[in-house]
């Protein structure tokens, strides 16, 4: 029997068609040539007028593919021409509609113009979804399409449109449609919910999504993991801690799927609240449970730590991230340097920067000036000199140095009392078409206190006048860091300054500088001076102040004004004692304050010698601390090695303890007894 070729045309209708076997006319294939193939299950087409010279009766940029009718393919063929008719319909309906002037009338034609018949609900949700429109467009396109679409749930079109109310962060918006919504008689579910309560928390309104979420079980619906997630954040948020963790514990009792962003919202309440232990647990109860952190995680762990000053935890946490192959972004670097930078860990953070330059990441002038104040605080000249340089070569508005920059530079070379330097930078901030602030003229009146130059001292504190600003008690602390380390013969100048700034100040060091003054009447006016100072300024007003009584050899006002702060609370726990040890506390002190808290201890101990009552323990010991000290360029465990050394005090340094001298109570005995009568004139 002869076999006849599958799916030729009739040669009858077709006697030119160009017949292919049906395989050919099934295989999905991209044609080599740019000739466009039209598929068609009607009956094949009449050719074209022959209009070629060549006598081809089809052009060469078309070709017609016949399938048969009866064929399987056929039917998935049509369905596909219907459905990707409807589509572009839809799609032009949303362009028509994100076109819309936000009027009544505008939507109402443009989309019965678009839907001859009545719209589906899906085609509602299609459109809506995919129309760039405006929020106001997006509700009158969902009234339209509540009164004209053929819709079975109108709860879902309502949550498409709060949905962009949510990305557009329009609240007042998405209140007045929740109101119409329930006016319309609408059941709100469970995304309702999540949309509104998500809308609450990207508005900024905590306090309105603990709102919404409490409202929940009065419709009926029960908060998602999502929900939650988002309501413990709101919490948090609004303050409301407790109920925060509250919402977590009720998880983990109730053993729901933990998941990385319900951990890194609790971590980041913990954080806030300052319970950074907290913090830690969670991240490590997470881990333990199989819940991987991710980079979100990880930065909001990085940053709880920054904020705890823990920056070794930081670098243990940062090791983990590497080693789990999570890719660091730009937040995760920020939080590196903030954590960094705030513990002065000068070499990492350093680390971190040139990293960040490498892989060519956006450093604004916040994330400079961090660096730059840790540079000038550690005496980082030469980092602080290469990261001011990027800062004014970068083509970046957002890097470029502002006042602060200016101020940090001036704050570093001032501690090192590179007049030039600093008179350079103060020099580029005014042309650079900024004034230059108190902590600028601060600093630059500590760094000619430090080079001795008097006269630019005053120079400085008329530039303060000229500019209207008031000094504040830091400014003045500085005049009074400056006046203790001048000479006699200029210290008037000094003190002049400070009384303009500090009338009340000004008569303490007066009273002090006065040879003739009684230490009663210094202890007096020193007493209400300490009494109105603000807390954080005196302990360094008392540094100061003794300082200058120990430069002018005023031992007596040093003692009773080192009696006076102990006595307000100033200075606590100096001396400690225990059975095997006594000890003294000078950390944290000036060598002035230092030296006279010394003095008054010999006294003690020579005191507690000649009682003749329980004597001295078995070990005496000084603690200066090590590192540089505040108030000096030298450390105050150099100067004071120094000191000892002049009184032939038989203390040492102890090899195995830093920042402490130590002595025997039988060498201390025979010091104080050989000695006793040069320490009470000292």
């Amino acid at each position: 029997m002869a076999s006849l070729p599958l799916c030729r045309s009739p040669s009858s209708i077709l006697p030119s068609w160009h017949h292919r076997p049906i395989s050919a006319n099934f295989h999905s294939r991209i044609p080599s040539s740019t000739a466009v193939a039209h598929v068609s299950v009607q009956d094949p087409p009449a050719p074209p007028p022959d209009s070629s010279p060549n006598g081809n009766q089809f052009s060469s940029n078309t070709r017609h593919i016949w399938v048969n009718p009866n064929s399987p393919r056929a039917a998935g063929v049509a369905r596909s021409h219907i459905g990707s008719s409807h589509r572009t319909r839809l799609a032009s309906a949303a362009s028509v509609l994100g076109a819309c002037e936000p009027s009544e009338a505008a939507v109402a034609a443009a989309l019965e113009a678009a839907f001859l018949k009545p719209p589906s609900e899906q085609d509602a949700v299609i459109v809506l979804n995919t129309a760039a429109t405006s929020p106001e467009t997006a509700v009158l396109a969902l009234r339209w399409f509540i009164e004209h679409a053929e819709v079975r749930k109108k709860a879902i079109l309502y949550n498409v449109v709060l949905k962009l109310l949510r990305k557009k962060r329009r609240w007042s918006e998405t209140e007045a449609l929740w109101s119409e919504m329930l006016q319309d008689g609408v059941q709100p579910d469970n995304a309702t919910f999540s949309t509104i309560i998500s809308c609450a928390r990207a508005c900024g309104l905590p306090t309105k999504a603990v709102e919404w979420f409490e409202k929940m079980p009065e419709f009926g619906c029960s908060p998602d993991m999502l929900t939650y997630s988002a309501v413990i954040d709101a919490y948090g948020r609004a303050g409301n801690a407790e109920a925060a963790l509250s919402l977590y514990d009720r998880a983990r009792a109730e053993k729901w799927q933990l998941d990385p962003v319900i951990c890194s919202t609790v971590i980041k309440v913990h954080s806030t609240s300052g319970n950074f232990d907290g913090a830690l647990n969670v991240f490590e109860e997470m881990k333990a449970v199989g819940v991987k952190p991710n980079l979100v995680v990880y930065n909001t762990m990085l940053d709880a730590m920054g904020r705890a000053m823990r920056p070794w935890v930081v670098k243990t946490i940062h090791r983990e991230m590497i080693d789990k192959k999570v890719q660091p972004s730009r937040a995760t670097y920020c939080c590196l340097l903030h954590a960094y930078t705030r513990a002065r860990y000068g070499e990492d953070a350093m680390a971190v920067y040139r990293l960040m330059k490498d892989e060519a990441m956006v450093i604004d002038v916040m994330l400079y000036n961090m660096l730059l104040s840790m540079c000038a605080d550690i005496g980082y000249v030469n980092e602080a000199e290469e990261i001011f340089r990027d800062m004014k070569a970068s083509m970046d508005a957002r890097s470029e140095p502002d006042s602060w920059s200016y101020s940090s530079m001036v704050t570093l070379y001032s501690s090192t009392a590179n007049v030039l330097a600093a008179e350079g930078i103060l020099n580029e901030m005014l042309e650079a078409g900024f004034k230059p602030n108190i902590f600028v003229l601060t600093s630059l009146i500590r760094c000619y206190g430090k080079a001795g130059r008097t006269d630019d001292v005053v120079r400085s504190f008329r530039m303060l006048e000229d500019l209207g600003i008031n000094p504040d008690d830091r400014f003045c602390g500085c005049l009074l860091s400056v006046a203790a380390n001048t000479q006699a013969e200029e210290l008037g100048k000094v003190i002049n300054c400070i009384e303009r700034s500090n009338a009340q100040l000004g008569t303490v060091v007066k009273l002090l500088v006065d040879k003739s003054a009684s230490s009663e009447s210094f202890r007096e006016a020193a007493s209400d001076l300490l009494n109105s100072a603000r807390g954080v300024v005196k302990m360094p007003y008392c540094n100061c102040l003794m300082d200058l009584c120990v430069n002018l050899n005023q031992m007596e006002k040093a003692c009773a004004l080192l009696d006076t702060a102990q006595q307000l609370g100033i200075y606590t726990n100096i001396q400690t004692r225990t059975q095997t040890q006594w000890s003294l506390h000078l950390r944290g002190l000036s060598v002035g304050a230092a030296l006279t808290t010394l003095h008054v201890w010999m006294n003690d101990l020579y005191t507690a010698l000649q009682s003749g009552g329980e004597g001295l323990p078995p070990l005496l010991g000084i603690h200066t601390g090590q590192g540089k000290n505040t108030y000096s360029d030298r450390g105050l465990a150099t100067m004071f090695e120094a000191h000892l050394k002049e009184l032939d005090a038989p203390f040492h340094e102890a090899p195995d303890k830093a920042g402490w001298f130590l002595t025997t109570s039988v060498a201390a005995k025979h010091w104080l007894e050989e000695k006793s009568s040069e320490l009470v004139a000292v």
